[in-house]
Parts: C-alpha cells; structure tokens; sequence
C-alpha cells in the first residue's frame, strides 16, 4: 500500500492537531497520502501529505478519476456534513468496484443515517428512545403529486396527537440547518401556509441537555467515545458553536445501556468508520435524534478527552490492524467555545496558561464566526486553569464573560 486518498470537504483546519496522528502510521506503512478536498486552503503544515483542491460541486465520478489519476491504492473518507458523506459513499462504491479499498460506511447503510425517519425506525427496530413524529410529504403540501386536499389537516391532527412544542426538521439536511421551532398550532398553521420544498420530520421538542458522541470501528468492533454536552434543548433551534462544548469525567456513568444498543445498530448496519449520534439527555433517559454517518463537527473534542485519535483510527482499520483499543472513556475535561480571532500573541498567552488542543478561526460557508479554543485540563488542575483563564481575560478579553462563567461552573465544584 503505497499511495491513500483522503477524501475531505470542509476546511481541513478543524481536524487540526490529530489529523498530523496519521503521519507515525503512513511511516510505519511507507505510505504517502493525499488530501482530496473541495473547501478551504491545505498548505503543508496542515497535512502530513499533499493536497489536491476539487470544485465544491465535484461529482462522485470526478473525485474517482482524481484519486485514480494520482495512482491511489486505498482511500479514507473524513468529509462532514451528511451530503458530503453520501458523496463519499458513493466514492466508495465505484472506487471499491476498481479495487481500490475504501474505508466509509457502506452506501446503504449511509443512505439510512442521512434519511432522519429512515433513521428513526432503525432506532426503534434496536430498542433506542426516540422523540415521537411524524413524516411530512412536502409533495402533497405543495401539490406536486396527487392532490390531496385533506394532507394538511391530517398533518394538523399527527402534530395534536404528538403535543406541542414541535421541531419540524429537513429530512436530508444536517448541523442544525432549516430546522423550525413550532410552539404551538398557530405556528404550524404558518408553517404550512408557506411549506418547505422538502420533506420533513415533525418531531415533538424534548426539553433537556443536548449531547453527543462519535462511535468509531467496523465488523462489529467498536469504539464509544467521550459523551460530549452541547448546550439545552427545547426550544428555538441555536448555532451549533454558540454553547459551551465539553466532556466531563464525571457525567455520563448511565450511558452505558444506550451505548451498547448504538454499538449493536452499527454492527447491523455494517457502519465503517466514525458516526457521530446527536442526543437529548432528559429524566434519565438518552432520547436519540439523529446519527451522522460521518465524523463529528466536535470529533476534536472527544480525541482530546479519551485519547483514542479518530484519524487514526481509520487506518488502523483500513489496514486490518484495528481495533487497538475497546472503549475510550473520559480521562480528563476537554472545553470547546467560541473565542477572539487567534492571534500569535495570543496562541502564545494560550499556550503557556492552559493545555491547549487548538485555537483557529471558525469559517464555516465563507463566514467567519471568530475563533474556536479546544483545551483539557486533567483532575486536580481545575482551580489553576480557571484561575489562568480568568487572568488572561482580565488583560485581553479573549472570551465573552457568559462563555467564561460557564468554564467556571464546570471546573469549580459545587460549594467549592
């Protein structure tokens, strides 16, 4: 195995630091690798490799002759969100049908997991709690197919039956996007007076704690990584960086029934390579909203907190080597938010204060969001870190004072 394609959409940056993790693996190999991407710039110190830079409307077939063209012997797939993971499993498929060995979740299993009620009856086939819904034909709404006067107040009558608060979500789409808060009838009134092109779930609102995890393996050997809390749930949907993003050792010691239910759906799917779930946390009980058949937006995160790096993971399992590890449980805090532009000086402030995973800017469709800090801190150091980020905020004010607060409550115990 000479040569690995990695097929790539968003800024490869925010894979930054471990995706450097596969460089000991690609040495141990004698392989050199090659970033296939279609967002953002990849200059050499962002991949141990090199890069090639696709159309972001690239073609499936257009990123198997570029991978065939270099000499590819095998590829991985670490694109994000859900239509980039479908692209990669179709890669998958003809690049397979050429003989060149492809690490992504298998076509149909992806297509199950980018379908949201595809997945949900997958959920429930396996025991997992889901909020209730139900399936909204946008066709019938907007009398694309065969009229249907009475869809609408049958979908009124579903939502009753459910209870409101509502969420009606895209069927097909990810990280948040085009979701819509429906807190009662009126509102669904609007919704359907001016409906969306696209199919829906309308799925009853569960207030609770957000929070997520990325399960990583293949052939029925998988690993549960960190769970990662995300912010509240149960109303209006919020940017998806706006909360604090974190793991703590101390939470998630119940997760462990959930866990194994999740395992046992991946091996019946034949998931290969990382998916990441997106939960809800209420009265006890694990309410499973989607799972994304790709790598995670907070991937970094749970690499920080348990130790087993994802990427390279993948070629562990590329290269019949895995799995190396069974479980990755939390060995220490890992904090994500959004921060100041990173500047030198202040990557240098960072870096002698805190243990610092990364801090980039956040661009995310041409927009930029500031920055993103990651960092850990290990049991017993958490007054010194809060007190170092509460000096380099009084100086600087590198962070909005409620995103601070928050790290505070988090690393100071009750009463402390």
């Amino acid at each position: 195995m000479q040569r690995i394609a990695f097929l790539r959409s968003v800024d490869i940056q925010r894979a930054d630091p471990y995706i450097h993790g596969i460089a000991p693996a690609l040495a141990r190999l004698g392989a050199e690798a090659r970033l296939f991407h279609t967002h953002g710039e990849c200059g050499p110190d962002m991949f141990p490799g090199t890069s090639e830079r696709l159309d972001p409307a690239a073609t499936p077939d257009e990123f198997v002759e570029r991978v065939r063209a270099w000499g590819a012997d095998a590829a991985v797939a670490i694109s994000l969100p859900d239509e980039n993971a479908l692209r990669d499993a179709v890669v998958k498929t003809k690049l397979e049908a050429l003989g060149i060995r492809t690490v992504m979740t298998p076509l149909a299993a992806t297509r199950v997991l980018c379908d949201k009620w595809e997945t949900k009856r997958a959920l429930g086939t396996h025991g997992l709690t889901t909020p209730p819904a139900v399936l909204v034909d946008s066709d019938l709404l907007n009398d694309r197919a065969l009229p249907v006067p009475a869809y609408p107040d049958a979908v009124r009558l579903a939502a009753q039956d459910l209870g409101y608060p509502l969420m009606a979500k895209p069927l097909w789409d990810s990280t948040s996007m085009g979701i819509e808060f429906i807190p009662d009838p009126a509102a669904l009134d609007r919704h359907l007076a001016a409906p969306p092109a696209a199919h829906a779930v309308l799925e009853k609102c569960v207030s609770g704690r957000l929070c997520s995890v990325d399960i990583v393996g293949a052939g029925g050997h998988y690993t549960v990584m960190p769970l990662i809390w995300t912010g509240t749930a149960g109303g209006p949907p919020a940017f998806t960086f706006e909360d604090l993003r974190y793991v703590d050792p101390a939470r998630g010691a119940d997760f462990g029934p959930t866990a194994q239910r999740l395992v046992d759906l991946c091996t019946a799917l034949g998931v290969e390579g990382s998916v990441n779930v997106d939960m809800i946390y209420a009265d006890g009980v694990y309410h499973v909203l989607e799972i994304n058949p790709r790598i995670g937006g907070a991937t970094t995160l749970s690499i920080a907190a348990g130790g087993l790096n994802t990427f390279a993971a993948l070629l562990d399992i590329l290269t019949g080597t895995w799995p190396t590890r069974s479980g990755a449980p939390a060995e220490r805090f890992a904090i994500e938010c959004l921060t100041a532009n990173p500047t030198p000086t202040l990557l240098a402030e960072l870096r002698a204060r805190i243990d610092l995973v990364t801090c980039h800017d956040l661009i995310i469709d041409g927009h930029n969001h500031g920055g993103i800090l990651t960092f850990t801190v290990n049991p017993g150091d958490e007054q010194r870190a809060v007190k170092e980020l509460t000096e380099l905020y009084e100086r600087t004010g590198f962070i909005a004072v409620p995103r601070l607060d928050k790290i505070r409550r988090l690393l100071t115990p009750a009463g402390q």
